[in-house]
């Protein structure tokens, strides 16, 4: 069991996990409020649990020590997570969770293509057909015939 929890497949099971329970949870939290309170208050959520999380396991690191260059990168992932759960929440408030969590997950599919175009990484025949298919199971999800 410990070198499964040491594996980067049981935190990815576990973020799918955790992922599909933000989606039924934010839904039924921003039935009766603002869209983009209700991604202030869960951010606020977020950053009480991180920063209690680094307390408990004295994880905080020197500032000082984190180059410009890490601080650029986390900045732009940090205006593009905001941006995404402005549009997430937006969504949610709109949509069925059933409907708006497949079309959000198209992220993996941009992931795959923002990987090889810009990070030079390399996905095989069966890896390009696995991203064909989440992209058509997510269309086909979200689909309301």
């Amino acid at each position: 069991m410990k070198l499964w929890l040491g594996a980067w497949q049981f935190w990815a099971l576990a973020s799918a996990g955790f992922a599909a329970l933000t989606a039924i949870f934010a839904k039924i939290g921003v039935e009766n409020v603002n869209s983009d309170f209700a991604t202030f208050i869960r951010t606020l959520v977020i950053l009480a649990v991180v920063a209690a999380i680094l307390a408990a396991t004295r994880q905080f690191q020197p500032l000082a020590e984190i180059s410009a260059r890490t601080y650029l990168f986390l900045a732009l992932s940090g205006l593009a997570t905001g941006a995404s759960w402005l549009c997430y929440f937006r969504a949610l408030k709109l949509g069925d969770a059933a409907r708006v969590a497949p079309i959000d997950k198209l992220s993996t599919v941009l992931v795959a293509l923002f990987g090889v175009a810009f990070l030079g990484e390399r996905l095989s025949a069966p890896n390009w057909l696995g991203v064909l298919l989440i992209a058509c199971g997510a269309l086909l999800v979200a689909y309301k015939g």
